[in-house]
């Protein structure tokens, strides 16, 4: 019998929770350990972030899913990895601090035989002085959060119903966030609202971002086909904002923000402040805070983690420059080099450098949007590190395991522009290969025929679709397998 630790219940934990489950069969222990006690579908955040749907609608309790599965649940917060073992066992642990009511502060200690790390990110607000719900501005990264944002959305219609105009900020909230896809949401969700409440003439919308260019998305753009022609995302999400009327702020590190104000930095070095009596900025990600030791209690944590936190994996981490990455220095199996029997999957994983490309002012700021590796992504690691652990199982360390680099990914993103049956719409996008491979297609590092857009009233339909069918699969529901990630 094995035993397979999953830390982190999110789109990637989750998703190897409940496949491990069914594809490693009862003979093998699933142990889940996660501080939070509910699941968050995230990309719906963006509806409870302007009131259109609640947290229960988003979130619902994990400890009876998982009881039903015969999956252990530990409400805990993962705090060090041992991956030798220590002079008392020789097998890897992981040590915990439970978060749940009945055992808050109790210390615990969880072996393991695999170890799959979907702890996701840390939302590093601290990274910019007065980002985030305990500064000055609003967030949708947690449904709590959400709430928050559109309580405060509802204030300021209620100021402009009163006939006084008020500025808006939405975007990302330091040079090197990711998730621009998130923040594209969020502004037209807003603007949609505006709309719908009578009271867009009196709003100025500012989208503030790290992209070079609109439409980047920290994938470096793309070029796709629509409607039998070929475009860029660029010149397809330039129009959508002209015909919404959104003003962008491009290139630009938030330096820090005061009340009523955002100051940053452009990437040509010019520096300005953005007024808000509304701003929603997403903070930049960065690893969780586990650190790693050996048998002997020495501290390893740089030799399992990047400097930024999240987990080495098998990718080319050698540093080479941005000119001259390729699309095979991008992992494949999600394996960690030094230890095998260890995974990290969706946003844990360290990416060998950014795919938009990096870029500093000439005040030495960096300014890169960096690579995302949610949703669908995360979802597909998630599996893929389940059937490679069943494969070690049943062959033992030589066997051959499974591959899924995302330079050999295809994705789908539909990203809301507006909630409603008969008047919303969204952006729906698809590209192929994520990872831009430029040895396979020399033009575009990506397959035209697989890369596309299109933004209309059905894609709302599918975006809300999606809700309900990934709710039904995460809860576990009769052929829940058969929804592809």
């Amino acid at each position: 019998m094995a035993r397979v630790v999953i830390l982190g219940a999110g789109v990637a934990g989750h998703t190897a929770a409940l496949h491990a489950r069914r594809i490693l069969g009862k003979s093998n222990e699933i142990i889940v350990i996660s501080p939070n006690s509910r699941y968050n579908w995230i990309p719906s955040n963006i509806w409870v972030g302007v009131g259109k749907m609640s947290a229960e609608q988003v979130t619902f309790p994990l400890a009876p899913v998982y009881k039903k599965q015969g999956i252990a649940f530990h409400q805990a917060l993962a705090k060090e990895i041992h991956p030798e073992g220590d002079s008392t066992t020789s097998s890897g642990y992981v040590t915990v601090a439970y978060t749940s009511p009945d055992r808050s502060g109790e210390i615990g200690q969880i072996e393991y035989d695999f170890l799959i790390n979907a702890t996701g990110p840390k939302l590093n607000f601290a990274a910019t002085p007065g980002l985030g719900p305990d500064g000055h501005t609003v967030s949708v990264c947690t449904s709590g959060h959400a709430i928050e944002a559109a309580k405060a959305l509802q204030e300021v219609i209620a100021v402009m119903k009163g006939g006084k105009r008020q500025a808006i900020a939405i975007g990302v909230g330091h040079g090197t966030c990711t998730c621009e896809g998130a923040a594209f949401e969020y502004t037209f969700n807003v603007e949609h609202e505006l709309r719908s409440a009578g009271v867009r003439e009196l709003a100025e919308i500012t989208y503030i971002t790290n992209e070079y260019e609109l439409g980047d998305f920290g994938v470096g753009g793309l070029v796709f086909s629509q409607s039998g022609f070929q475009t860029t995302s660029k010149l397809w999400t330039e129009s959508l904002f002209r015909e919404r009327g959104i003003k962008a702020i491009l290139g630009a590190h938030v330096e820090k923000i005061e009340p009523g104000q955002v100051h940053y930095e452009q990437v040509d070095g010019t520096k300005g402040v953005l007024r808000f009596d509304f701003a929603m900025l997403l903070p930049p990600f960065k690893g969780v805070d586990l650190k790693a030791f050996d048998k002997e209690g020495n501290e390893i944590s740089e030799k399992l983690f990047a400097p930024s936190g999240f987990m080495k994996v098998d990718a080319d981490y050698s540093g080479k420059g941005y000119e001259e990455w390729l699309a095979a220095d991008w992992p494949k199996t999600y394996r960690n080099p030094l230890y095998p029997n260890i995974f990290a999957v969706g946003i844990a994983f360290a990416p060998p450098h950014q795919i938009s490309k990096p870029r500093k002012s000439p005040n030495g700021t960096l300014i890169a949007p960096s690579p995302p590796r949610t949703g669908m992504p995360s979802g597909i690691m998630g599996k893929l590190a389940v059937l490679s652990i069943n494969e070690l199982i049943k062959g033992g360390p030589s066997a051959q395991v499974g591959t899924a680099s995302m330079a050999d990914m295809g994705a789908a993103c539909v990203a809301s522009a507006g909630s409603g049956l008969r008047v919303g719409s969204a952006a729906s996008m698809t590209m192929y290969p994520v990872v831009p491979d430029f040895v396979a297609y020399p033009n575009t590092g990506r397959s035209i025929d697989d890369t596309f857009g299109e933004i209309g009233l059905a894609g709302h339909w599918i975006k809300l679709a999606l809700h309900y069918m990934f709710i039904y699969k995460a809860k576990a529901r009769f052929g829940w397998f058969l929804i592809p990630e």
